[in-house]
């Protein structure tokens, strides 16, 4: 198959799979290389396709109905991380993403996708098997969240919550 068709076959791929499927997996189903796959995703971004890159995959951008909220949030170690992650996600947040100021690139920014226990334990696992550090680490555990909440009341309850266990940022 052509790079047209390829991409044509990428996007059919991503729309009925609803878990994010990894450049490697592609490549393999379609015979050419992982960074082919990567290229052409590239190129369909670029052309305005909704593709999001995830720690697990690529996957279609759905977008929810309700409310997107910013939070500060500080934690020490992978205990607090995980208790923080958990506090969201039990209170009905998607963790969309982490930001951290940095002196020298200014805003960073990683998409998490984080939307239940076992996201968030999948992404403890691959923290702890890392070489590299949290990027909470680069700014002494302060850093953000972009959190997607079905409405209002439960953006309040997430960060109620996390005000109470200290992790809230203030």
């Amino acid at each position: 198959m052509n790079g047209e068709q390829r991409r044509n076959w990428i996007l059919e791929q991503l729309h009925q799979c609803e878990k994010p499927l990894s450049a490697t997996a592609l490549a393999k189903q379609a015979g050419v290389s992982r960074q082919i796959v990567v290229g052409d995703i590239a190129l369909l971004r670029a052309a305005g396709e909704s593709i999001e890159a995830t720690p697990r995959g690529y996957r279609m951008v759905e977008k929810i109905q309700g409310v997107s909220v910013l939070i500060a949030c500080r934690h020490t170690g992978q205990e607090q991380l995980q208790e923080e992650l958990y506090l969201i996600v039990d209170n009905g947040g998607i963790v969309e993403n982490v930001i951290v100021e940095n002196p020298l690139y200014g805003q960073i920014t990683a998409q998490l996708q984080i939307a239940s226990r076992y996201d968030a334990d999948l992404f403890l696992q691959k923290a702890e098997k890392q070489t590299q550090s949290l990027l909470s680490n680069l700014t002494g555990g302060v850093h953000l969240h972009t959190i997607q909440c079905k409405d209002a009341q439960t953006a309040q309850r997430i960060t109620t919550a996390l005000q109470k266990k200290e992790i809230l940022y203030q």
